[in-house]
């Protein structure tokens, strides 16, 4: 959530992870509307990039709210 938006190939590289790995959670978070996919060509190469929707980020700010509650807990 620090970028606007990121594309495959950098995420990709930044998580050190692969190709089918990146898919099948980007796959999860498209279905639950946690991210915004947009397809573009860049020189006739296709180009997807990846940005978090209002649900998303939403969901990712309660997430961050739920574990300081658990680790600030009595």
């Amino acid at each position: 959530m620090v970028n606007d938006f990121m594309d495959f190939k950098s995420l990709k590289e930044l998580l050190g992870v692969t190709d089918g790995n990146l898919a099948s959670h980007i796959k999860a978070l498209e279905k639950e509307d946690f991210i915004n996919v947009d397809k573009q060509f860049i020189k006739k190469k296709p180009n997807t990039r990846y940005s978090a929707s209002k649900i998303g980020k939403k969901a990712f700010n309660d997430h961050l709210d739920a574990l300081e509650k658990l680790i600030n807990r009595d």
